[in-house]
């Protein structure tokens, strides 16, 4: 007997499946899980019960939050943006297929799923129009940030010289163009037009506190703007600097012109050059003109010598500046011309005041140069007259003591011999002055310096010669004279003070010596 010993056997139960069967192919199905793994919330996964691509989801999703927030100028890194959409691609592709044969936990049907999906992705969309929002203000913050740097830099900077802070404003300068070329439509650029203003207003406030000299570079400066700067963004202020750079340069150039400056011309060259039209332009001429009369009359004051040597810097430097003068060369010209014949005239007031000073070898040289000059005037005799005095005293300084006249004859007679083999010119002052050249003494020889501190030693006392000689008729008082070679420059001149009185006959004789140069 067969079976099992306690009863019937019982009836064979098949064992359960480890999953579900397959669900049959559902395209539906699998678009509502792509569209939902789309949002980036992994959603799609979760009805299809796929725990750990869902996490993914979630992970990546939160760490490109943390990435983009809080947002600001700089955005999401592309790479970020870029790893992020291959990702939800990847995740919709996924989804779809693993999908396409699983059932979905919730809801049943898939037309409602995919209708979810399509809803939800309205989250990211807006997410991504909030962000951009976000992204936009942050933008125009942070340019609205880099104007108020450029504006802190222009205030810190007006309070330096200009030459310390022209790079700080090109640096802001360089801002503003930037702001108003590349970020035309923003906040900040909106408000270049009034920064430009502050700009322009700060580097030139030289002018505004009438430093004009100091004004002169920054409104250079200023000119330049134009040629970075849009048009639109600078208005009126394109022409903003010229008149007060016209102005600047005149009043600089006049109160260097005024004080004896150095630069004067450049200043007037610069503004004839650039602004030959403006109103200060005009100016130049009639400056010019009225310092020179101030320096002729200067020649009748107390520095006669300062006010023909500034006649002749102006006369030259007048000169330069006509050449480059335009409309202004003529005028210009004459004043030039001006200054030069009355600083000729001024030398013979200089040559005065020099030898009332006891600088008798300047005024010599001063006379002598004003009556080469070719200058004209009732001063030439006198003139002569000082410079032959003033050359006497070189030697004699007493014979300077008092400005010869232009007095001539006497009642003592005093004859003048040379007994020299050399041409000799004879030099005297006194109560009268004047000069004379006695031609050398033929037969006649220089003596040896021991002839000459010999005891009875006594020239031009050969009563068998006939010495070149000459007579003058001078007053009674001190007559001073100064015999040397005719042309000869080196030679140490020979003097003599003689004290002429009633009732006698005075020789002057003059010799050579041989071996220490020149004496009579």
């Amino acid at each position: 007997m067969s079976g099992f010993p306690y009863g019937p056997s019982p009836a064979f139960v098949p064992p359960m499946p480890s999953a579900p069967p397959p669900a049959p192919p559902d395209g539906v199905r699998a678009a509502a899980v792509a569209v939902l793994n789309l949002s980036g919330l992994g959603l799609g996964y979760a009805l299809v019960r796929r725990w750990l691509p869902m996490a993914v989801c979630w992970a990546a999703t939160a760490v490109l939050l943390l990435v983009a927030l809080p947002a600001d100028a700089d955005g999401v890194p592309g790479a970020a943006l870029a790893g992020y959409a291959v990702l939800l691609l990847l995740a919709a592709v996924h989804g779809a297929a693993v999908a396409l044969r699983t059932r979905l936990t919730w809801p049943g049907r898939a037309p409602l799923a995919l209708l979810l999906g399509v809803l939800l992705l309205a989250v990211p969309a807006s997410g991504a129009l909030w962000y951009d929002d976000a992204h936009e203000e942050a933008v125009q913050q942070a340019l609205l940030d880099r104007l108020e740097r450029a504006d802190r830099l222009v205030a810190e900077a007006g309070r330096q010289p200009f030459a310390t802070a022209r790079s700080d404003y090109r640096d802001a300068l360089e801002v503003y163009r930037d702001l108003a070329v590349h970020h035309a439509g923003s906040r900040a650029a909106g408000r270049v037009p009034d920064r430009m203003r502050t700009y322009y207003a700060t580097v030139g406030v030289a002018y505004g506190h009438r430093r004009y000299c100091d004004a002169i570079e920054p409104l250079k400066y200023l000119r330049t703007v134009p040629g970075t700067m849009p048009g639109k963004d600078l208005g009126a202020l394109t022409r903003w600097p010229d008149d007060r750079l016209a102005t600047s340069l005149y009043e600089c150039g006049s109160a260097a012109l005024d004080a004896g400056g150095d630069d004067w011309p450049t200043r007037f060259g610069d503004l004839l050059g650039t602004f030959p039209r403006s109103a200060p332009a005009a100016e130049v001429a009639p400056a010019v003109d009225a310092r020179v009369k101030n320096a002729e009359k200067a020649v009748h004051g107390g520095d006669p010598c300062g006010a023909v040597a500034r006649l002749r810097d102006l006369s030259g430097s007048i000169r330069d500046l006509s050449g480059k003068a335009g409309d202004a060369a003529d005028d210009l010209t004459v004043s030039a011309d001006r200054a030069g014949r009355s600083g000729d005239a001024g030398e013979y007031a200089c040559g005065v005041a020099q030898y009332g000073d006891g600088d008798f070898a300047a005024a010599q040289k001063t006379l002598e140069g004003y009556l080469s000059s070719g200058a004209h005037g009732g001063d030439r005799a006198r003139a002569k007259k000082i410079a032959i005095a003033a050359e006497v005293a070189q030697t004699l300084p007493a014979a300077g003591k008092k400005l010869p006249t232009t007095a001539s004859g006497g009642s003592i007679t005093v004859t003048v011999k040379n007994d020299s083999p050399h041409d000799v010119t004879v030099l005297y002052t006194g109560p009268v002055t004047g000069s004379f050249t006695l031609k050398g003494c033929g037969g006649c020889r220089s003596y040896a310096l021991v002839d000459t501190l010999r005891p009875g030693f006594k020239p031009c006392s050969s009563g068998s010669r006939d010495y070149p000689h000459r007579t003058l008729s001078l007053p009674v008082g001190t007559t001073y004279f100064l015999h040397k070679p005719h042309g000869d420059s080196t030679a140490t001149p020979a003097s003599d003070t003689a004290k002429l009185r009633p009732g006698y006959v005075y020789t002057e004789c003059a010799y050579t010596t041989r071996t220490l140069g020149s004496s009579y």
